[in-house]
């Protein structure tokens, strides 16, 4: 497999799951906007929203729903911001959702995302907290 998303679903790439379903999956993105930036994926391989199977659509939208709620609770954010890139800016050709907690005064501006780092020990931290609350 030459996607790098296919190759996490499929547990060949390592990720920090957050969220593994049916229809998708969640991981910490590895160049977060902010800690606790989660990627969510279709499993099956898809490269665009255009392409998505209209029985994709609700797993992936309901899955995306529920993260931005979580971020809040589970990392203390006062909300999020959701997005996804068409081609254009889209590092990896699998289409992926943009989950990104957000506080007020935290420096977002429009679509000027600036990526931190996480420390050492703080990634499965951040996905064990999201990975608890998203558990059903």
């Amino acid at each position: 497999m030459d996607c790098l998303f296919c190759r996490i679903v499929a547990g060949e790439a390592e990720a920090h799951v957050v969220l593994d379903e049916p229809d998708v999956v969640g991981f910490l993105d590895v160049r977060p906007v902010f800690k606790g930036h989660v990627l969510l994926v279709p499993r099956r391989h898809v490269d665009t929203l255009v392409e998505l199977p209209d029985e994709l659509v609700v797993p992936l939208f309901t899955a995306a729903r529920r993260t931005a709620d979580v971020v809040r609770t589970a990392l203390g954010a006062q909300g999020s911001f959701v997005a996804m890139n068409n081609v254009v800016s889209q590092s990896v050709p699998h289409l992926h959702v943009h989950v990104v907690p957000r506080t007020k005064g935290d420096g977002l501006r429009g679509f000027f995302w600036p990526r931190t780092k996480y420390a050492a020990d703080e990634a499965p931290d951040y996905a064990a907290r999201l990975r608890e609350a998203l558990t059903p």
